[in-house]
């Protein structure tokens, strides 16, 4: 190959490298914008956090968070900041990234592609939604009932979580859940691949349970009720996906059949 072959080579290269570069650039500024914002609002977004708490708790009750180090809070606003930039985000890197891609693609690889981009979203804030209108609503009450009152030899025992501690469980629970619905995503675009089958899904279900409540027991608290939120729904997605799985492989014989007829007619 002459040194002229091999520039012309590594043009294309360069070209994809600095398309890559303004694509991250546009990614990072977007994240950086909606940092300033949501820090600005981080009081506000961590009352909200709070709701769930409050929901166990009950009304009328005088919650109680605290910070033990004079710069906790700070830290935890920078968290909250950065957690609701990325969330806030997603579309714009979600664009950049289909906007890399696509030119690469066919058309019909870009109609597919598309909804799986639209999809990742919806199903981690359907994710979100059920940690905190449900389960963590569950989590808190089960925690705030090991409190003890005072009375004669037995000394008072009261929940006072420390506001770090707090983000730290409810973030965690949202992105263990928002992750796991994922699952549906995640199976169809390998069955769209062939890398995995209905059948082969269906014959492995057992070893599925399994894993999932070793993820439940991983990703979530040592505590009952978020285990088993968190596994139910993995079974339930598990099966989702292989009803979508199924559906992939109807259509992929459908289209097979369809040119296998059109090369017949043609013959």
């Amino acid at each position: 190959m002459s040194e002229d072959d091999i520039q012309e080579s590594s043009a294309p290269l360069v070209e994809h490298l600095v398309e890559l570069r303004q694509r991250l650039i546009k990614a990072v500024i977007a994240i950086a914008i909606f940092f300033v914002i949501c820090f600005i609002f981080a009081n506000d977004i961590f009352n909200i956090l709070v709701i769930p708490y409050e929901r166990a708790a009950g009304e009328n009750q005088n919650l109680t968070l605290i910070y033990t180090a004079p710069q906790e809070f700070f830290f935890v606003q920078l968290r909250i900041a950065l957690f609701g930039s990325l969330f806030i985000s997603f579309p714009v890197i979600a664009n950049q990234i289909y906007k890399f891609v696509a030119p690469g693609l066919y058309k019909n690889e870009r109609s597919a592609f598309l909804p799986f981009l639209i999809a990742t979203p919806v199903l981690f804030i359907i994710g979100a939604c059920l940690v905190f209108f449900l389960i963590m609503p569950l989590a808190m009450g089960f925690f705030l009932s090991m409190q003890q009152t005072a009375t004669e030899g037995r000394a008072v025992i009261e929940l006072l979580p420390k506001v770090s501690e707090y983000l730290s469980l409810i973030m965690t629970l949202i992105f263990a859940f928002g992750l796991v619905f994922q699952l549906p995503v995640v199976i169809t675009l390998l069955a769209r691949a062939g890398l995995v089958t209905a059948d082969g899904l269906k014959a492995k279900r057992k070893y599925a349970v399994v894993l999932a409540f070793i993820a439940a027991a991983v990703l979530t608290p040592p505590d009952p009720i978020s285990q088993l939120g968190l596994a139910t729904p993995t079974l339930l997605l598990y099966e989702l996906s292989i009803l979508s799985a199924r559906y992939i492989e109807k259509k992929r014989r459908e289209r097979e059949q369809a040119e296998a007829d059109a090369e017949a007619a043609d013959g």
